[in-house]
């Protein structure tokens, strides 16, 4: 499922070349669950960095996590309406594999941010907003649209629109993902790979290990099968 063409979003360029099947878990606050996320098999860990969150950590606990982690372990900043040089100090001082944008930001302002762009996209029932062509981003995660919010809803999103955007451009897929939902959320959506938060938590902000391994076995599992399922078309 690898492929490692770019693909273009209307006006701007998106990378394509990674694999498919990747699996974030988000919300992390403490080294405990970013092990055990690691341990069984999250390839990303998503720490969230804006105050107005029930998940919320600071960029000196951020560093206190990653001390405790292992150096390949890649780990994703969630930012909401941060400055650019702000988002990026922390970034480098964490040595975070990417950035990832859910508020209003501006797309002019990060035009050239000197590392991967996530940006968060959401359905309002007529148009993605932001709008994806507006953005030069490694990814977009999909997220549902609550108004007022910035994510972290637990409700889930336009999974047919999700898909559509997923045949033009790399998407990450969340809103109200869990081990119950996941797989037909991969049939339908297809995406790049997936994004989970309330789904593998006991309370806002703390790990439930036995919810988050299912989730993580179940996403696993649904993406051998679609990828399964692609080979098995491409022979015919």
């Amino acid at each position: 499922m690898a492929d490692s063409r770019d693909w273009r979003c209307g006006g701007c360029w998106v990378r394509r070349g990674m694999n498919s099947g990747v699996i974030k878990i988000c919300g992390i606050t403490n080294t405990a669950d970013a092990l055990a996320a690691l341990a069984m098999g999250a390839d990303y860990l998503g720490f969230v960095l804006y105050a107005g969150s029930r998940r919320a950590i600071t960029a000196d606990i951020l560093l206190d996590i990653s001390a405790g982690l292992p150096a390949e372990a890649r780990r994703v900043g969630v930012f909401v309406n941060e400055k650019p040089d702000v988002v990026l100090r922390i970034a480098q001082n964490a040595a975070l594999c990417a950035v990832q944008l859910h508020g209003d930001e501006v797309a002019q302002e990060w035009r050239g941010f000197p590392m991967p762009l996530w940006r968060a996209v959401r359905w309002d029932g007529n148009r993605w907003q932001p709008d994806p062509n507006e953005w030069e981003a490694e990814r977009f995660v999909a997220d549902a649209h609550v108004p007022g919010t910035y994510g972290g809803t637990g409700q889930t999103g336009n999974w047919d629109c999700a898909g559509a955007l997923a045949v033009a451009a790399p998407v990450m897929l969340a809103g109200g993902l869990s081990a119950d939902n996941v797989a037909a959320a991969i049939r339908r959506v297809r995406p790049l790979g997936v994004d989970a938060v309330g789904g593998t938590e006991a309370q806002p902000g703390i790990k439930d290990h036995e919810r988050m391994r299912c989730f993580l076995e179940a996403a696993r599992a649904a993406f051998r099968d679609l990828a399964a399922a692609e080979r098995e078309g491409e022979g015919r």
